[in-house]
């Protein structure tokens, strides 16, 4: 009987390191590096910060050799994801300086990554609370119109620097905005026509 109850300790504990291990792996990949790449352009390429995915390897420094693995998050930024953020970049920042564009873009990645919000990026642009969308293309439709080439860009500079920056959740134009809401929240910046705050 002893042996028995050893035989199923030691199963057990089996099956439970198999299963931390699988989830371990389910929730990374790797990525081989090549020859020329940098940080900048592997973090671009997946939708992640610089300094996260330096994080995620314990690295301090920026030298990469080739034929290095890196460890890489599974929940990276989507092709799907980047266009649905710069066509709202787009809509929301239409004549704003690039900094802005850049500004909006990373309210979006603020809120993916905030408890406050949806945990994706569709779910944050098209979030609905009581009826009211968060964002006005949504509401008017202008979401639905292709994205320029200044937004893609700004779409790629907030996911390089995700995580940087005032931590800005919301944004409003004071001149065209119906709603005083986003005046009690602490600001964060002005850039062109947008105050920013979180």
């Amino acid at each position: 009987m002893k042996m028995l109850k050893k035989v199923m300790v030691v199963a057990t504990l089996s099956l439970s390191l198999f299963g931390l291990n699988s989830q371990t792996d389910a929730a990374t990949t790797t990525h081989l590096v090549k020859s020329g790449e940098t940080y900048w352009t592997i973090a671009q390429k997946y939708g992640l910060s610089v300094n996260y995915l330096k994080s995620i390897n314990n690295k301090s420094s920026n030298a990469l050799y080739s034929g290095q693995k890196l460890v890489l998050p599974r929940t990276s930024i989507t092709a799907a994801d980047k266009e649905l953020m710069a066509r709202l970049v787009s809509a929301e920042a239409k004549g704003e300086p690039y900094a802005g564009k850049v500004a909006v873009a990373t309210v979006i990645l603020n809120r993916v990554d905030s408890v406050e919000f949806p945990n994706s990026v569709k779910g944050v642009i098209y979030q609905n609370v009581n009826g009211h969308y968060a964002f006005t293309p949504v509401q008017n439709g202008t979401i639905n119109q292709a994205a320029d080439a200044g937004s893609k860009k700004a779409v790629e500079e907030a996911l390089t620097l995700r995580g940087k920056g005032n931590g800005s959740l919301y944004f409003y134009n004071p001149k065209t905005s119906t709603s005083r809401w986003v005046d009690s929240r602490e600001a964060t910046v002005w850039i062109g026509k947008h105050k920013f705050a979180r």
